[in-house]
């Protein structure tokens, strides 16, 4: 578009263009072009379900993708990386009378058992442990409140209130990562609904629900953004792991206690495929089977969700889903580099020693994975004129990058020199330089 302080620059292209390496905007709402219609969702089971390009969290391909719905024990992922972001695995935690309680699948723990967090993540991750869970969330939730406490100690109302601290910190992550559509209250998945009183005094509900666009872009920072991205993956690619409980020995010294506990990993797709990286399941009555995880092969790193993928006896439904999605994938889209090199003429400056400024772009190699349907198109955006003086480096625009229609990225335009201005002072110094020549 043409204003009266700015023209427009544009090159448009239909993509053939090379691979190269990711330059991140995020959060990111650019989607791949609308293909709920398209052959490969029809194939799918899963009531909601998402193909995402995990490095930059665009949607390839979609299926109801912003439905909100229950989503089980993935949510456990969320309860994974926020204990690796905020506490230590080192960390010795002991178990509340609230936190023994919860429902199977569960470890079996009693009040006042000790565990070492590092342990409790391959519990939560591996066999879903609900009552693992909640230990992370109450621990965590203690330390946000002052710490110390153990959670042992703890009154009902208080562990209920340590948990509930911690979802709090799973809706800030969820909300800081561009989730727009996600409410946790439970670390563990379980079904659950919040009643609260809204900001117009009117009582509102909200159940723990997601949808399969926010879950997937959940998994994609579990795996490429968040600093224990490594600690995450590491405990979700165990096959198996065994640990015991703690107790205190005289010296003070935590002692390895006489409990012994063996977790198997559950997500059966990680020998399914190559190049599998993680995943987690659920299941809860309402929700019905879920999942959510992550393959990179070729260059390509894809997350998946699928949320209401059947309901018994369908339990394999889900692994139907999620090879025809990464098969999707992995046939359709290329990595390729949408950088184009634009010549940008000088902007004419006024007031100024010269009558021109030129401008330049660092460029940069800008890659995502497109497929053939996907448009790109480039705008600058420069200003029509400049007023001395002008320093050099001074954003003045930006060449913005569409995918689709939408921001994918912006390059600043910057002031290649410096440009005095012209004034009387500048004009008798050059005249005494002459001068004394």
């Amino acid at each position: 578009m043409r204003t009266k302080f700015f023209h427009v620059i544009v090159l448009s292209c239909i993509l053939a263009l090379s691979p190269a390496v990711l330059f991140p905007v995020r959060p990111l709402e650019v989607c791949a072009r609308e293909n709920d219609e398209n052959s490969t969702t029809s194939e799918l089971y899963a009531l909601s379900a998402v193909l995402m390009d995990a490095d930059n969290g665009r949607i390839l391909l979609q299926k109801n993708a912003s439905e909100v719905l229950p989503m089980a024990s993935t949510t456990k992922i969320m309860t994974c990386i926020l204990a690796l972001e905020q506490a230590s695995p080192d960390d010795y935690v002991s178990v509340s009378s609230y936190a023994a309680g919860m429902p199977k699948v569960h470890l079996g723990v009693s009040r006042g058992q000790v565990f070492r967090l590092g342990d409790l993540l391959y519990s939560l991750m591996l066999e879903s442990h609900n009552d693992s869970a909640a230990i992370i969330a109450e621990h965590v939730g203690n330390c946000l409140d002052g710490g110390g406490k153990r959670s042992a100690d703890n009154s009902e109302e208080e562990s209920r209130a340590a948990v509930l601290r911690f979802a709090a910190l799973m809706n800030a992550k969820a909300e800081e990562i561009g989730c727009t559509d996600t409410f946790f209250i439970t670390p563990n998945g379980l079904d659950a609904i919040m009643t609260y009183t809204d900001d117009e005094g009117n009582e509102a509900q909200r159940q723990h629900s997601t949808t399969a666009g926010d879950l997937a872009r959940i998994m994609s920072y579990c795996i490429t953004d968040s600093p224990k991205k490594e600690d995450f993956l590491a405990i979700t690619r165990t096959p198996n792991y065994s640990f015991t409980d703690y107790k205190l020995g005289e010296d003070n010294q935590w002692l390895t206690g006489s409990r012994q506990f063996s977790c198997t990993n559950h997500n059966a797709f990680l020998n399914m495929m190559e190049g599998a990286l993680t995943g987690k399941t659920g299941f809860t009555g309402k929700a019905g089977y879920c999942y959510v995880g992550a393959l990179s092969r070729e260059g390509k790193t894809f997350s998946i969700a699928l949320l209401a993928c059947g309901w018994p006896n369908h339990k394999s439904w889900k692994w139907h889903d999620a090879k025809l999605l990464y098969e999707y994938g992995l046939a359709n889209y290329e990595k390729r580099n949408i950088y184009e090199k634009a010549e940008l003429a000088p902007v004419p400056v006024t007031g100024g020693i010269q009558a021109e400024m030129p401008l330049q772009v660092q460029e940069q190699e800008i890659s995502l994975l497109l497929c053939d349907q996907d448009e790109v198109r480039m705008e600058a955006e420069i200003p029509e004129t400049m007023e001395a003086p002008v320093q050099a480096g001074k954003t003045v625009g930006f060449e913005t990058y569409y995918v689709n229609g939408e921001v994918y990225a912006q390059l600043p335009i910057t002031t290649a020199a410096d440009v005095l201005a012209l004034t009387y002072r500048y004009c008798l110094d050059r005249i005494l330089e002459l001068f004394w020549l």
